[in-house]
């Protein structure tokens, strides 16, 4: 979706965002980025700047304990309310993972709970099998009405799985109330993970 919204924008700074997260998609999933988001809320068009620092090429996130401690390592980020919305809104992003450099991305539908994101995935899928290796991962969740009538948010962060216990069967509860393919198609704990999303940056367009 990026491609087809670059031709609708003539403001650099902008560009500079989408070209930033088209390298992430390339690039950066093969380590694990310091991604330092500029405090910049005021910005006029809404856009959110994010600057990487990489620590090394070839640092990877190989645990679940080196997941909780990243996600306990920061406060984490901060969305505005027109954000918040509009993720609560939708219910459709595009999620991008990588292994190897060679990158993937696929539709899925999600749920945004208390500032994280979730969606449901199976073992055999080849995001699945991507966040196994490597739990990072890029989101967007957008809305095209014409090539200069958009919204989108974009959040980097890292995954980790959620298979059973009393957060699985939350999270299934939400989901059966939400989606008509899960009631049509019902799974157990240990059947098939919930993805849990942890924002490490965000950027955005489009919105208040």
């Amino acid at each position: 979706m990026c491609q087809s919204h670059r031709a609708g924008y003539a403001n650099f700074e902008l560009m500079k965002t989408i070209y930033q997260f088209n390298v992430f998609f390339a690039r950066s999933f093969m380590s694990v980025p310091m991604l330092i988001m500029c405090a910049q809320n005021d910005i006029p068009n809404d856009i959110a700047l994010l600057q990487f620092a990489i620590i090394s090429p070839k640092v990877f996130i190989r645990s679940l304990d080196h997941i909780n401690s990243l996600a306990k390592s920061t406060a984490g980020i901060n969305l505005k309310r027109s954000e918040e919305s509009f993720l609560k809104e939708n219910e459709v992003c595009r999620v991008a993972t990588s292994h190897n450099d060679v990158p993937h991305v696929t539709t899925v539908n999600y749920c945004y709970i208390d500032n994280f994101i979730y969606f449901a995935t199976d073992y055999d899928t080849r995001k699945y099998r991507n966040l196994e290796q490597n739990r990072n991962i890029a989101i967007i969740i957008d809305s095209y009405s014409s090539s200069v009538n958009n919204q989108a948010v974009i959040i980097q962060g890292v995954v980790e799985f959620v298979e059973r216990g009393n957060e699985f069967v939350k999270l299934y509860q939400i989901f059966e109330s939400r989606f008509d393919w899960v009631r049509n198609d019902p799974w157990k704990e240990a059947e098939a993970p919930f993805v849990k999303v942890i924002p490490r940056s965000k950027a955005s367009w489009g919105l208040n």
